[in-house]
């Protein structure tokens, strides 16, 4: 089957294959741009996957300030400085920066949470669903599925992405790995809002 050499550049450009990859991808989906676009996806993302273990200590601090109220600093790590000084890469950035400034999260994800906050919100949901008589056989699963709820709305990488909610921050991260070929890694972030008591 012919396909568009605007189609092969246009794939190109999104999924960061080469043109070779980008022309088969579209050859296997009958032409199909969307098709060949979500296989791409799906064979980066299994790439971006076992690149998680490569050090990421390049990158950028970048900031977002809101109508000089809100303003956030956070660290967005990469492999190489080439990488970091790509426009997709500091679009990343500004999106995760922006992202903090309106959703105002707590943790970068479920494993920076302190194991003393994760036992008092037990214990606490423990109470709650013994008070609403929950069955005791129950319990845990209950507790577990209230606690995953809870902190999925604190952590920055469980949460929907402002600019895409069918999207969480870290699809957004590992779509970028995939796209830029390295491990992203967001690192940390600060967030100050005017007149808040820390």
């Amino acid at each position: 089957m012919q396909v568009s050499i605007d189609d092969i550049k246009r794939l190109k450009a999104l999924s960061g294959v080469g043109l070779t990859d980008a022309k088969k991808a579209l050859e296997e989906a009958d032409g199909d741009f969307d098709k060949a676009l979500e296989a791409m996806r799906k064979k980066g993302l299994t790439k971006a996957e076992k690149r998680g273990e490569r050090e990421a200590r390049q990158g950028i601090v970048g900031t977002y300030n809101h109508d000089n109220r809100i303003g956030v600093l956070v660290e967005v790590n990469c492999e190489t400085d080439f990488v970091a000084r790509t426009e997709g890469f500091t679009e990343l950035v500004k999106d995760v920066a922006m992202h903090i400034a309106a959703s105002s999260p707590a943790y970068v994800s479920a494993d920076d949470i302190p194991e003393a906050d994760r036992d008092a919100k037990k214990a606490e949901f423990t109470d709650k669903a013994k008070a609403e008589g929950k069955p005791e056989i129950m319990l845990d699963n209950i507790v577990e599925g209230m606690l995953k709820k809870h902190f999925a709305e604190l952590c920055l990488l469980d949460q929907p992405f402002i600019k895409n909610p069918d999207q969480t921050v870290g699809d957004l991260v590992k779509d970028a790995n995939a796209r830029l070929g390295e491990n992203v890694v967001v690192r940390r972030f600060s967030r100050i809002a005017l007149g808040e008591v820390a």
